[in-house]
Formats: C-alpha cells, structure tokens, sequence
C-alpha cells in the first residue's frame, strides 16, 4: 500500500527502465540504493537527470529514490529523468493544467514529458549489423 506522500513515475529510454518515487524531503537523489554520485561516472549525465527537479524548482523539496535496470548510464539518466517528469507531474495534478504556474507547462516546452522513442534497430538478414554491408570484393 503506497504512503499519502510518495509520488511514483516510471521511465523509458532505450533498454532501461527506472521506477522513481518522489519522498518529501531533502534533496538526496538514492539510485539502486546508492547515492547518486556513488553510481553515475559523469557530472553531466547528474545534471542531465535533475533537470526537471531544476526547472519546476524542486530539487530541496523531494528526495528521489530510483530502481532503474537495462541499459547503459546514458539511457539510464534519460529513463530516471523521464520518471522524476512523470512523479512530479502527479504530484502537482491537483494544479490545473492551464494555470500559469503549473508543473506540466514548464516541463513540456523543455521537452521533458515527450519519451523518446529511439531504440537500436534489428540486424538483418545478410548484413554485418542493421545496415552495415559486408565489404564489396571486385575478386
């Protein structure tokens, strides 16, 4: 049974997958029940992920636990910040949609609620990798 004051959102991006919650609290980002910068390499890929905590200005407000798998650091990030978009959009649901200070018309024109669709293509058939041909030989 999930507590008055945990918001959830899931995220996808390539092949991973994150279940986030948002806690009321103090800012602690926990991944796979390690700190943040405990298990992602790149400042970068940290600042890719707070983005929409940074924009609605929440980032003090909630501590964020994430259960992510699949994929590699980069898809990870994009699924984490693709869920901590969709838990803060729950948690501001009572706001309506069309009132200026709303979450959802922050985070849209930045382009955080749009998933990202972009996975690797299959191989085919006769061909190196999903469109690398083998090298042509005149003899």
């Amino acid at each position: 049974m999930a507590k008055k004051n945990v918001y959830t959102g899931t995220g996808r991006r390539k092949t991973s997958v994150a279940r986030v919650q948002l806690i009321p609290g103090t800012g602690k980002i926990t991944v796979n029940g390690k700190d943040v910068k405990e298990y992602l390499p790149y400042e970068t890929l940290i600042m890719d992920l707070t983005q929409p905590l940074n924009a609605t200005n929440t980032r003090e407000i909630f501590d964020v636990v994430v259960n992510v798998q699949g994929g590699g650091f980069s898809g990870q990030t994009g699924a984490i910040r693709l869920g901590i978009t969709r838990a803060l959009l729950q948690y501001d649901s009572n706001t309506p949609a069309d009132s200026e200070n709303s979450f959802r018309k922050i985070l849209k024109p930045a382009g955080f609620i749009t998933r990202d669709a972009r996975i690797k293509e299959r191989k085919k058939p006769g061909l190196k990798k999903a469109r690398r041909a083998p090298q042509f030989s005149k003899r």
